[in-house]
């Protein structure tokens, strides 16, 4: 873990969330601050901030709060702990194959929802006269 920390507002602002959703995972267990400042004022560090991406990311594919804790736990424990047995291992990244495979069915869910709207749209932008020719001065 490198050493530079960041308060809550910039780690909003790289992920995209909210300061509210930030403290919202804090409070679920999901994220919790590598460390607080003098003034109590939450601290976060990239490490934290690709937590936060993953969680972000699991969110629009349906993922429950329990199944982003359930992943991350799988993939800490596999980044962590050297000490694996070769069974725990496997059982770890039979988890995490069944995040990926669930993930991948959902994007293949999303593109067709993706097609059918890009077709709607389509249809709906032909039913719409043409802009008239811009004249140049």
């Amino acid at each position: 873990m490198d050493g530079k920390h960041m308060q809550i507002g910039e780690a909003a602002a790289r992920t995209e969330l909210s300061l509210r959703t930030i403290r919202h995972y804090e409070e679920t267990g999901l994220v919790v601050p590598s460390a607080r400042s003098q003034g109590g004022f939450r601290l976060y560090t990239e490490t934290d901030v690709a937590r936060l991406m993953v969680i972000r990311r699991m969110k629009p594919l349906g993922f429950t709060l329990d199944q982003m804790r359930d992943l991350l736990d799988a993939t800490d424990r596999l980044d962590a702990d050297d000490t694996l047995s070769a069974d725990e291992r496997e059982a770890l990244l039979h988890r995490v194959r069944t995040y990926q495979q669930a993930a991948a069915e959902q994007v293949e869910k999303l593109r067709v929802q993706l097609a059918r709207a890009e077709d709607f749209e389509a249809t709906l932008r032909k039913r719409l006269p043409s802009p008239a020719p811009s004249s140049s001065l």
